[in-house]
C-alpha cells in the first residue's frame, strides 16, 4: 500500500480526502481517519504535505502487516468521519506490538 492507495480508498468510501493520523492509547495502536479533509479550504497541509503523511501512514501499515486490515475496515464500516469524532480503526500487531512504541504524529 501507498500513500496514493490510501487516499483513494478514502475517496471511494467518502468522496473526500480525510486526514489520517496513528495514535498510541492504552498500549493499543490505532489508526485513525480524521473529520478534516484536503479539500476544506482550512485544510492545515498543503496537498504535497498531505500526501508525505499518507506515504508515512502506509509505511508504517506495510511494516505491520496491516494493509489489509485498514483496506477491509474501510471498505465495511458505516461509520463516516464527522466533527469532533474520527473513525478509529484498531490495528492487531499481534506479537510484534511491544516492538513498536511510536509517538502520536
Amino acid at each position: 500500500m501507498t500513500g496514493a492507495n490510501l487516499r483513494q480508498l478514502l475517496l471511494n468510501k467518502w468522496g473526500r480526502s480525510y486526514d489520517i493520523q496513528i495514535r498510541r492509547t492504552q498500549g493499543k495502536i490505532f489508526v485513525q481517519i480524521m473529520w478534516k479533509y484536503l479539500e476544506q479550504a482550512s485544510f492545515p497541509l498543503t496537498e504535497a504535505e498531505y500526501m508525505a503523511r499518507l506515504d508515512t501512514v502506509a509505511s508504517y501499515l506495510l511494516a505491520w502487516g496491516a494493509s489489509l486490515q485498514v483496506q477491509d475496515f474501510v471498505e465495511q464500516t458505516r461509520d463516516r468521519p464527522r466533527l469532533g469524532k474520527a473513525v478509529s480503526i484498531p490495528i492487531d500487531l499481534g506479537e510484534l506490538s511491544s516492538e513498536w512504541l511510536i509517538e502520536d504524529f
